[in-house]
């Protein structure tokens, strides 16, 4: 199970390496237009070519921050492919514009004869745009080799992926049509359960907010606690001043602590304990991702970069979260977002009616940053958790292997010979350095005719798992067997 959560974590880094470009654009956009920000909320209006530049920077930026889902449908798809191959994002869309058509509340409602439950509202979201592009990688995985009888011959190969993730698609949309609102139904149940609670409720909102990110079921307690389905309405009573002084707000206060200062600093910790040769390629997600962080309260590209490679870390992160909010609701202040928990929306909150001490965040913030970081580091080096640049790719002096043979498809050749042929491959794949194989039987591995091709190591993680230490010229070699396969 986690060998699958981190192969499902780094097919992530496709989509989410998209991000960190977007929350600059943005950032940048509502530092030229902050009334952009306000004024989806309290109805602001501004004008100037400044504000005209700020808008086009937002909605730049936003282009792709709100369509997440969808990259996820299609950058999964691609990532939990075996051969990495078009064909499978195609089908991640496929799956994704099924079940979000059959599951929208027109459809649900229309095939109902009732109004939609709320659930089907928030059908398109993150869980799933994974779970499609899941369900396109798993159906061209195996259907890709599909071979049918000569009259339905064009829709053989890879051409009977879409049509299979269409009908695999249905079905998966018949079991959320009654899974969705059951679960979307207790998540705001839960969140109704903790109202009253003050500062301790707010913590308990926001460590399920961030845990149920991963899934997008978080705009259920959302919808609880910043809109009116419990009679609440935080977001918009704060902002029109319609709200109680020291009451309102309480659940917006608590975010801005770890999403302006606490993810910041956790990337630095990921920064700092990535491999050394991996540093410089990590630097730009993590630099980009922290300073769209603070800005703007956009954490997606932080915390999708991590929450499937190292998923315990992602639990503490949500633990740490809760414990922020709780702590800062606990003082007398509060402070409120339209958008987001960054710092161009505390800055507008502060000149509101309802705001109290919001200058507080701002020490709260440093101390919560330096607890982030030291939580982070000390969490990745002792349980050796694999946050970016700390992937099991490869060992740092794999990279100064030499292939003795430069004859790649010999190579090639020589190496599924000694895999026990093409008929016991159920997987290729490499890294930087090294062939990673899926075999069906190990007794069929010879090491011996492996080494012979001139590699410079074979390792046999599992029974079912053989890997083939080649060197940098690894690509061109998995390249060659791809052809053969």
């Amino acid at each position: 199970m986690m060998k699958y959560l981190q192969k499902l974590g780094k097919s992530m880094m496709l989509p989410v390496a998209c991000l960190p470009v977007c929350g600059i654009l943005m950032g940048f956009g509502y530092i030229l237009a902050p009334a952009a920000m306000a004024g989806e909320v309290a109805g602001f209006t501004t004008g100037g070519v400044a504000y005209t530049i700020g808008l086009f920077l937002i909605k730049a930026g936003g282009a792709l921050i709100d369509h997440l889902p969808l990259l996820f449908a299609i950058g999964v798809a691609v990532g939990m492919s075996d051969d990495h191959e078009g064909t499978s994002g195609l089908a991640g869309l496929v799956s994704w514009l099924m079940i979000t058509t059959l599951l929208s509340s027109g459809t649900v409602a229309g095939l109902t004869g009732a109004d939609a439950p709320a659930a089907f509202g928030k059908i398109e979201n993150a869980f799933i745009g994974i779970l499609a592009g899941i369900i396109g990688a798993t159906c061209y995985n195996k259907f890709k080799n599909t071979k049918l009888p000569t009259a339905l011959a064009f829709f053989s190969g890879k051409r009977a992926v879409a049509i299979v993730t269409a009908v695999v698609s249905i079905l998966a949309s018949g079991v959320l049509f009654f899974v969705w609102p059951i679960v979307y139904d207790a998540l705001v149940a839960l969140g109704e359960s903790i109202l009253g609670m003050g500062a301790l409720g707010a913590g308990i909102y926001a460590f399920f907010n961030r845990l149920l990110i991963p899934f997008g079921l978080h705009h259920a307690l959302n919808s609880v606690f910043w809109f009116d389905v419990a009679g609440i309405n935080d977001l918009k009573n704060f902002w029109a001043n319609t709200g109680i002084l020291g009451q309102t707000g309480i659940y917006m206060t608590g975010f801005f602590p770890f999403m302006m200062f606490g993810l910041p600093a956790a990337c630095l910790a990921m920064y700092q304990t990535a491999k050394p040769a991996k540093k410089k390629m990590v630097f730009g997600l993590l630099a980009s991702a922290a300073f769209c962080s603070f800005f703007t309260g956009i954490t997606e590209p932080i915390e999708f970069s991590f929450m499937f490679l190292a998923p315990g870390l992602y639990v503490v992160h949500a633990l740490l979260a809760g414990i922020t909010a709780g702590i800062t609701v606990a003082f007398p202040i509060r402070a409120g977002f339209s958008f987001s928990g960054g710092s161009i929306d505390l800055v507008l909150s502060s000149f509101t009616p309802l705001a109290q001490n919001p200058w507080l965040i701002l020490p709260i913030g440093i101390v919560v940053g330096i607890v982030y970081y030291l939580v982070f580091r000390l969490v990745i080096t002792v349980f050796h958790m694999k946050t970016p640049g700390r992937e099991d790719d490869d060992a740092e002096d794999e990279k100064n292997v030499k292939l003795a043979n430069n004859d790649y498809t010999a190579v090639a050749a020589i190496v599924l010979e000694g895999l026990g042929g093409k008929e016991n491959i159920a997987s290729l794949d490499n890294c930087i350095t090294r062939l990673r194989m899926e075999i069906k039987d190990y007794t069929r591995v010879d090491e011996k005719k492996i080494k012979s091709a001139g590699v410079a190591g074979v390792i046999r993680p599992s029974k079912t798992s053989v890997q083939v230490i080649v060197g940098t010229q690894v690509q061109s070699v998995a390249d060659e067997m791809k052809k053969m396969l």
